[in-house]
């Protein structure tokens, strides 16, 4: 399918992102700011239909936003992808007086939504069991207790968020998705995560001890159901920071001397038809719905993505050269853009799904197969 033209970024938020971008790297001065920028900028809308108070467009619409951040600032784009991957749970939800309550406030960068759903990924691909547990409080199931830690959540702004979780039901039903917000009582945020990068993404661990929900506030009753319809966005949006952040470095070596561009110009060009591939087919699986019923088809193009955001991190450090290497290059008025994307690039490999993780399920696939 033919690529969507990237959106093009309000000037004073692409200004302001480039700013900020080594800031909200290497600590968490800026992070309040994230969310109400993207929300004032009519981010959190894109591929949300009108009448629920989007721009229209569709999920494609939504990665390619989430590229045009991450060519700027990564962490930047992991919010954004917590946010939007939030929203994409209430657009999906059947739960249509949760999706009124909360819509409002998200789209417009108000309120903070996370996605807490990484360990019930990996539930559904039967990597770990689900670290969260509900327990009905009454025959009607109208309330419930809630137990349990998730120890990496992105976008857990401290100023207000909401965030989804998977939960394990011990009474014979099958495990359900709650939004649980900040405020309710017994859900815990611990500090932010010492993280080597993306240090102003507001990532941190969740506690849960008897905190107390009614139904009012499940996005779906049957987890497994609703995962298998919500993975394809789920990956596909998170696939945008991969997409954005190797177009950024192929264009840093495209502004390096003649000299280097021409030594380094087939790489680049090998790589940017590799990603404009994996692109292309990425946007046809979310638009057809094939991944619903093909996942390994979508873990591979992940994969690929990942390995082409490498490679293009190293081709922009061989453009830099030894400039790029020099602390004394950087400051806070001129930051060494290059090193940022490199430590940027190091984190693609280990958002959840992790390439092991995703590696490990298709090999497991194949043994499957084979037998």
């Amino acid at each position: 399918m033919t690529r969507p033209a990237a959106p093009a970024l309000p000037a004073d938020l692409a200004a302001w992102l480039d700013a900020h971008a080594e800031s909200l790297d290497t600590d968490a001065a800026d992070a309040a700011d994230v969310v109400p920028r993207l929300g004032r900028a009519g981010l959190f809308r894109v591929g949300v239909a009108p009448e629920l108070g989007g721009a229209g467009g569709t999920t494609v619409d939504a990665i390619e936003a989430i590229a045009a951040v991450a060519r700027h600032s990564l962490a930047s784009a992991f919010v954004f992808w917590g946010q939007r991957t939030f929203i994409e749970y209430l657009l999906q939800s059947t739960n249509a007086g949760l999706r009124a309550r909360w819509l409002p406030a998200l789209l417009a960068g108000e309120h903070a939504g996370a996605t807490g759903l990484s360990n019930a990924m990996k539930f559904l691909s039967a990597i770990e069991p689900l670290q969260m547990r509900a327990a009905p409080l009454d025959a009607a199931q109208t309330r419930f207790a809630l137990d349990g830690a998730l120890p990496w959540i992105t976008n857990l702004r401290r100023e207000g968020f909401v965030v989804a979780a998977a939960f394990d039901r011990h009474d014979g039903a099958p495990p359900a998705i709650f939004a649980l917000p900040h405020d309710a009582p017994g859900v815990a945020r611990s500090d932010d995560l010492d993280l080597i990068a993306l240090r102003g993404s507001n990532t941190a661990a969740l506690t849960l001890d008897g905190a107390e929900l009614d139904a009012g506030w499940l996005i779906d009753a049957d987890a497994r159901a609703f995962l298998v319809r919500a993975r394809p966005a789920f990956l596909g949006l998170q696939c945008g920071m991969s997409i954005g952040l190797a177009r950024r470095a192929l264009e840093a070596v495209e502004e390096s001397s003649p000299a280097v561009r021409a030594a380094l110009a087939d790489d680049a060009a090998a790589l940017r038809h590799e990603l404009d591939a994996l692109t292309a087919r990425l946007y046809a699986g979310v638009t057809s719905g094939a991944f619903v019923a093909a996942p390994a088809a979508q873990f591979e193009l992940r994969i690929g993505l990942a390995a082409v955001v490498d490679a293009a991190a190293h081709l922009d450090v061989q453009a830099a050269g030894g400039r790029g290497y020099l602390r004394s290059h950087a400051s806070r008025a001129t930051p060494n853009d290059t090193a940022r994307r490199s430590r940027e690039a190091a984190f693609v490999p280990i958002v959840t799904p992790s390439l092991v993780q995703l590696k490990s399920q298709l090999a497991q696939q194949r043994r499957s197969e084979a037998a």
